[in-house]
């Protein structure tokens, strides 16, 4: 809400002076907090209800304002919760090469795996928020995929575990529901 309007640049110096702080004081990292804090200014440009990318896009092209602003928004809401993942817990703060010893310092293989871990969790919200993934996804695989990928923003190894399992189950069930049947791709190879 603090971003909404205003410039980047001035909406993370008005967030980083009152939210940083707070952050810390719920133990996370210093560097974390202030990423989190420059995300969500960089991200004020596309979330409603001002909207000033959207908006200008709109004008641009000559599109509908309203509709393109909350097209641009259920595009954008997976990177609405990747902060999350580098505030939620220590081996989140890998991903900005934060370990126990400062900047830097993270553990290489925690990086990887987070970042794979991250990658995973966007895709499934993708598939959550938009609806698809080799057809059109239903109720069950995007809710598995939707909490699955919830899972995966705690970089920890059990809440990938049971991420990776909740997005495969909505994967596979996805799979087998659009298969084709034999002769389908009989024809279509021949």
């Amino acid at each position: 809400m603090l971003g909404l309007a205003v410039p980047v640049t001035a909406s993370y110096i008005i967030a980083a002076v009152m939210i940083v702080p707070g952050l810390g004081q719920v133990g996370v990292l210093r560097p974390a907090a202030h990423m989190f804090v420059f995300y969500y200014a960089v991200l004020a440009d596309v979330s409603p209800p001002t909207a000033l990318a959207p908006f200008a896009a709109a004008a641009i092209t000559g599109g509908n304002p309203f509709r393109t602003m909350m097209i641009t928004w259920k595009y954008t809401l997976p990177a609405f919760l990747v902060p999350f993942i580098f505030t939620l817990s220590s081996d989140g703060a890998s991903l900005l090469l934060v370990g126990e010893g400062g900047v830097l310092t993270a553990d290489p293989m925690t990086v990887v795996w987070t970042f794979g871990t991250g990658c995973v969790a966007v895709a499934a919200f993708a598939v959550t928020f938009g609806g698809w993934l080799v057809r059109q996804a239903n109720a069950t695989e995007r809710v598995l995929m939707g909490v699955g990928g919830l899972a995966l923003l705690y970089a920890s190894q059990t809440f990938d575990l049971v991420g990776g399992v909740l997005v495969l189950t909505g994967l596979v069930l996805h799979l087998l529901r659009n298969r084709q049947p034999p002769e389908a791709l009989a024809l279509a190879s021949g």
